[in-house]
C-alpha cells in the first residue's frame, strides 16, 4: 500500500482539483463523501487529511461535520475554506457570517514565518461568506487578507492547519506549492506515486484479479482504452485478446496506428475487423445526429459479439474507466467485482453478454494514463491523442455519411493537425486544447481556375479549455489558419469554402452533432 492521503468533500466543486494537486506531489490519494464510513476511509490507510471547500455553514444545524475518528486519529489535517470553518467548529473556535463576501482575488499576507505560505504577500483564490472571528484554543493565525485576519491558521503541535482560500486552483499564485509543502514537510510523506509504481501495483493487481481466465479488449485507438489494454497485457501476456473494429470513420491513418502499436510494438494478440463497408451501408440515407449515433453503436454490438463468439466469450473484459467517472457517478462498491450488461465506450453490448470488469485506470486522473502510456511504450502519438468521440467521424460529418464525404472530411481534418502542430498550437497550454474540422452539408458557389465551383463548406472548430465543461474558442493567428484554408481547398477534392466556429461553449458544444 503507498503512502496516502483521504480527502474529504463537503461538497466542493474544487474537490478533484485538490486530489490532483496531492497526485502531482506524487502522493496517492482518494476523494470520500465527507460521511463515508470509517472502515471505507481508513481501508487506504492515510497518513493525512485533507478537508475540502463547501457551501454550506458551519455553525448551521445539519451542516457536514468532521467525523470524531478523524480528530481522534492523531494524523495531520489541512482544512481549504469550509474544512477550515468545520475544523474551527468543532475545535471550539468561532465562525461567523462575514458582512462582506470575498469572492475572487485576494491578497493574503503570510503574518510570521511559516512551513505552508513562505513570507511574501501573494496572490490567492477566495469563495466565502463565513469568517473566522474567534481561533480555537491551541491556534494562532499565520496570514490575514483584507476581509479576514484569520486567512490562515495553524497548531504546529497537532499538525492542524486552515487555510480560507483555494490553494488548488490556478488563481492561487503557487498553489500547488502550498499543498505539496503540506503533505510532504508537515504530513512527512515521501513521493511514491510514480508510473513505475503504478505499474508495478496495477500488474499484481490484474494477476490476483483474472488468474487463468481468457480476458478481451476492445480497442479504439483512443488513450484510455489504449493503455488499459497495454496495462492488462503487460500483465497477463497473451491471455489478453484485443479487438479493434475499424469502422471506417476514424481519423487519417488511425486504423494502421492502433495495428501498429498492439501488434508489432506491444505484442498484443489483435483481431482487426474491417467493417467500413457494413457501416457506410447501415448509414446510407440517414442524416439525424441520434439515429447515426444508435446505427454506429449497434453496429459495433453486433460485430463485438461475434468476436467474442469466435474467441470463446472470456470471463473479463478491459474498461477503460478513469478516476474522474468514479468520482462523478455514484459508483459501486469498490470492493466487489462489477458485472456488466452494458459497456458504454463501446455503445452497450449485448444483454445476454455478461463479463467481469476489468478497470485497471479506475483512480488514475488523464494526466496520470498519459505518463503510465508513455512509461509502457506506447507511442507518443497514440498517449496525446486528441479526444475523439465514440461514433467517429459520424458526428462531424453533418448529413448523410457516405465514404466519399468521410474521405474529404479525413483529408481536411488531416491538414487542419498538421498546421496546427508545425505551428506548435497543439496540445494544453499551446494555444488550442483540442481541433477538428466539421463538413457541412451547405454547398455555395467558388471559382477555382476559371471555373465555377458549387461544393461542400467545412467549417475548423479549435477550443481551448482546461475540463471540457467549458470552453472558450481559440485565437489561432491568421496566418495560420489562411494556410491552414488554402490548402484545405487546393488539396481537398469537394471543399471550396472554409470557415471558423468562434462560439465558445456554453451556449455552443464543442462538437457540433
Amino acid at each position: 500500500m503507498h503512502n496516502s492521503i483521504a480527502i474529504l468533500d463537503f461538497g466542493s466543486q474544487y474537490a478533484q482539483l485538490i486530489a490532483r494537486r496531492v497526485r502531482e506531489a506524487q502522493v496517492y490519494c482518494e476523494l470520500f463523501p465527507w460521511d463515508a464510513p470509517q472502515e471505507k476511509i481508513l481501508s487506504i490507510q492515510p497518513k493525512a487529511f485533507i478537508l475540502s471547500g463547501g457551501p454550506n455553514s458551519a455553525y448551521e444545524p445539519g451542516a457536514p461535520f468532521i467525523q470524531d475518528f478523524i480528530l481522534k486519529s492523531g494524523l495531520p489535517i489541512l482544512g481549504i475554506c469550509y474544512g477550515m470553518q468545520a475544523l474551527t467548529h468543532a475545535l471550539g473556535g468561532k465562525v461567523d457570517p462575514s458582512a462582506h463576501r470575498e469572492y475572487g482575488h485576494a491578497i493574503v499576507e503570510p503574518l510570521a514565518d511559516n512551513p505552508l505560505l513562505g513570507g511574501q504577500p501573494f496572490q490567492v483564490w477566495m469563495s466565502h461568506g463565513d469568517k473566522l472571528t474567534e481561533l480555537p484554543p491551541g491556534f494562532q493565525s499565520f496570514a490575514k487578507s483584507g476581509n479576514s485576519p484569520f486567512a490562515a491558521m495553524a497548531d504546529p503541535a497537532r499538525k492542524y492547519y486552515g487555510l480560507q482560500f483555494h490553494p488548488e486552483v490556478n488563481h492561487t499564485v503557487g498553489g500547488s506549492e502550498i499543498i505539496r509543502r503540506f503533505v510532504a514537510e508537515i504530513a512527512g510523506i515521501s513521493p511514491d506515486w510514480t508510473p513505475q509504481s503504478i505499474i508495478d501495483e496495477s500488474v499484481a493487481r490484474i494477476r490476483a484479479q483474472v488468474g487463468g481466465a481468457r480476458v478481451l479488449a476492445a480497442v479504439s485507438g483512443g488513450v484510455d482504452s489504449s493503455v488499459a489494454a497495454a496495462l492488462v497485457h503487460k500483465a497477463i501476456g497473451d491471455q489478453l485478446v484485443a479487438v479493434f473494429v475499424d469502422t471506417g470513420l476514424l481519423r487519417k491513418n488511425e486504423g494502421a496506428q492502433v495495428v501498429e502499436a498492439f501488434r508489432n510494438m506491444l505484442g498484443v494478440e489483435l483481431v482487426a475487423v474491417q467493417a467500413a463497408e457494413e457501416y457506410f451501408s447501415a448509414l446510407a440515407g440517414i442524416t439525424e445526429p441520434e439515429q447515426k449515433r444508435k446505427v454506429v453503436g449497434e453496429k459495433f454490438i453486433r460485430i463485438f459479439e461475434h468476436e467474442a463468439k469466435a474467441i470463446g466469450q472470456p470471463k473479463f473484459l478491459v474498461q477503460g474507466t478513469i478516476y474522474p467517472d468514479v468520482v462523478e457517478s455514484s459508483a459501486p462498491d469498490r470492493n466487489k467485482a462489477d458485472k456488466i450488461k452494458t459497456h458504454h465506450n463501446v455503445g452497450g453490448l449485448p444483454k445476454d453478454m455478461q463479463f467481469e470488469l476489468v478497470e485497471p485506470l479506475r483512480y488514475l486522473f488523464k494526466d496520470e494514463v498519459r505518463a503510465v502510456g508513455e512509461a509502457l511504450g506506447l507511442p507518443s502519438a497514440m498517449v496525446w491523442r486528441q479526444p475523439f468521440p465514440g461514433p467517429g467521424l459520424t458526428v462531424r460529418c453533418l448529413g448523410e455519411v457516405t465514404p466519399e464525404r468521410a474521405e474529404r472530411l479525413r483529408e481536411a481534418d488531416a491538414i487542419l493537425i498538421e498546421e496546427l502542430s508545425a505551428a506548435g498550437l497543439l496540445g494544453k497550454g499551446a494555444g488550442t486544447s483540442q481541433a477538428f474540422v466539421v463538413l457541412l452539408p451547405v454547398r455555395s458557389v467558388g471559382v477555382m481556375g476559371d471555373q465555377r465551383t458549387y461544393q461542400e463548406a467545412c467549417a475548423i472548430r479549435a477550443v481551448l479549455t482546461d475540463d471540457f465543461m467549458t470552453a472558450d474558442w481559440a485565437r489561432i493567428p491568421y496566418d495560420v489558419l489562411a494556410k491552414v484554408s488554402s490548402r484545405i481547398v487546393n488539396e481537398v477534392r469537394g471543399i471550396n469554402r472554409v470557415v471558423y466556429d468562434i462560439t465558445s461553449k456554453p451556449p455552443a458544444t464543442i462538437e457540433w452533432e
